[in-house]
């Protein structure tokens, strides 16, 4: 068998940096984290550079994905931005709200957790990170569906006896959520779990993701099954200061 190329290996490493970094990183210490030399780094960031792969900022000299990258067919580099944008709000969101907050977008028709962060109390939870949750029986899901353009419905599988599983309703549910702003989820997916999401909007105010909270169904709504406004309103905030570090006008 042929052996690696040592050079795409080198580069391949540089982008995983890059992409599991908390944002955009100097020529130092890219070479110091891979331990190569500066000058061969710098050799392979140019080379990336010239094809889009990577972006230099102009006032820091610093390096990060680039767009060509971004948009090659697969979602999974934009997700790392989205994540690593929304982690900031995502913890105080937890903190403010008393329940697990949950970070998603859309993968091959599902809504893809792509970061979640505890409930904070010390009973037992798992983590969800990676999960694909339905799009149409969940908070996170209907956001992204509803904002969505274009694409297939979904299969409108029955998850309990709420889930909406009818097209016309649930046409009318997403309509709402656009008129609203945010999408509800009450035992629709799991019995005895409600939850809230609002839209993570980038430039342009394309939706690009959802963030949202989760919780026990006595909790997270009053005594008409409905989210409590305090709650909606805490979701709704984190989801617009993400927006504006996406760079999102409104």
């Amino acid at each position: 068998m042929p052996g690696t190329v040592q050079s795409i290996e080198r580069a391949a490493a540089i982008l995983r940096t890059l992409a599991g970094g908390p944002g955009r990183l100097g020529l130092t210490e890219i070479a110091r984290t891979l331990d190569l030399a500066k000058g061969t780094t710098h050799g392979i960031l140019r080379t990336l550079q010239l094809v889009g792969f990577v972006e230099q900022d102009r006032v820091s000299g610093q390096y990060q994905l680039g767009g060509a990258l971004l948009h090659l067919g697969t979602s999974y580099l934009d997700i790392n931005e989205l994540r690593s944008r929304s982690i900031n709000w995502a913890d105080p969101l937890a903190a403010r709200s008393g329940e697990a907050v949950r970070i998603g977008t859309v993968l091959e028709g599902r809504a893809l957790v792509v970061h979640h962060v505890f409930r904070p109390d010390d009973t037992f939870q798992t983590l969800d990170v990676g999960a694909l949750l339905p799009l149409h029986a969940t908070a996170l899901g209907k956001v992204l569906l509803a904002y969505r353009a274009g694409g297939p419905v979904p299969d409108l599988e029955t998850f309990t006896r709420l889930t909406l599983t009818d097209p016309r309703a649930l046409t009318t549910a997403l309509e709402g959520v656009r008129d609203a702003g945010w999408a509800q989820e009450v035992e629709e997916f799991l019995l005895g779990q409600a939850a809230v999401a609002a839209p993570i909007r980038g430039y342009g105010g394309l939706v690009v993701g959802a963030i949202g909270i989760s919780g026990p169904v006595d909790r997270v709504c009053d005594s008409r099954y409905r989210p409590r406004a305090h709650l909606v309103g805490y979701v709704r905030d984190a989801a617009r200061a993400i927006s504006r570090d996406l760079g999102a006008t409104r």
